[in-house]
Order: C-alpha cells, then structure tokens, then sequence
C-alpha cells in the first residue's frame, strides 16, 4: 500500500512532484514549494489516503552543506482509517523563506507552523497568527538557523510579578512587609 501513495502523487501532480522514494515502509515525496497546499488539501480529501493527521511539521538547514535550497520543511502525515503514513518536503530559499499555510487543513499546524517560524525564519503564507510561540517578542534571530550567533545576547525582558500571575490565570501574592 504505502507505495500506491507515492504512485498515486505522481499520477496526480506530475512535475510538481520532484522525487519520491520508500525506506523501510516510510514514504517520502519531494515537492515543489507551490503545490504543497493542494498536495496536502488533496492527501487529507481524497478517500481512499484520508491523511487525516499532521503528526509533525519541522525545517532543516542546510547553510554548512551548502544545498540550495537551503530550507527544507518537512511535514508528517498519517491516516488513521487507512493506517499509514507519508514524509512530504519542500526547499524554501533565504532571504524569503516562505511557504503556503496548512494551519486550515490541520488545526494543529497553526502551532507547528509558528514553531518553524520562531526557530527557523520561515514565514507561512496566510497563516492566521504568525507570531513567535516559544521566544519572547523580543528575542532576536531565529536561533535552529545555522548562521545564529550562539554567543549572541538577548535583550531581558522584565515583567511585574502581577503581569506574570494574570497570565497564569493566578492572582497576584501579596506585597509583604518587613515591618
């Protein structure tokens, strides 16, 4: 079965399909940065895949391989019903890393999506929040990119303690006295 999907891509998508290739019962399909949105609405719609599950959704760099492109996101799908699963990835260039949005087609891509974007740099086209979700707002850089200055120093940012406990849904201790 699992290589009846790739076949399937393939017949489906022809040259916006760049490679496949099956390892040890994990498919993988390389496609271009255009297609992925309809690779992804027509894996989750067509019935007889059902890739009903976004289990992942991660980058690679590439900078010290040198590769073009030097992004790669990867996303792991899976299909409940039918039991099986799929590797998708698309190459993504610097400066404008940027891919289409699946955070509609998957709910728990929008939290996916924001992860690549605050580690990696790589913005998610029409992607209803696209904010940092692990860093600060402060924080500069990406730091899973390859040319991040480990060494680097980020700004503190200071928050009062009532601030801190609102967010927590907590209410605020009180102020005690020394005298």
């Amino acid at each position: 079965m699992s290589l009846d999907v790739l076949k399937q891509l393939a017949e489906q998508f022809g040259r916006a399909l760049l490679r496949t290739h099956s390892e040890r019962g994990d498919d993988t399909a390389v496609i271009e940065a255009a297609a992925i949105r309809a690779v992804c609405l027509w894996l989750r719609d067509t019935p007889e895949l059902a890739f009903d599950m976004l289990t992942d959704l991660t980058a690679v760099d590439y900078l010290e391989q040198g590769r073009r492109p030097r992004f790669e996101v990867v996303y792991h799908l899976y299909s409940l019903p039918r039991r099986h699963r799929v590797r998708l990835k698309v190459g993504v260039d610097d400066p404008a890393a940027e891919v289409d949005t699946v955070s509609d087609l998957w709910r728990n891509g929008n939290w996916l999506e924001r992860e690549v974007w605050d580690l990696y740099g790589i913005k998610f086209r029409n992607h209803p929040d696209m904010r940092r979700i692990l860093l600060y707002e402060a924080f500069e850089g990406h730091p899973l990119r390859k040319d991040y200055v480990k060494d680097r120093r980020q700004p503190l940012v200071r928050r009062p303690a009532g601030e801190i406990a609102a967010a927590l849904g907590q209410r605020p201790a009180a102020r005690r006295s020394l005298i």
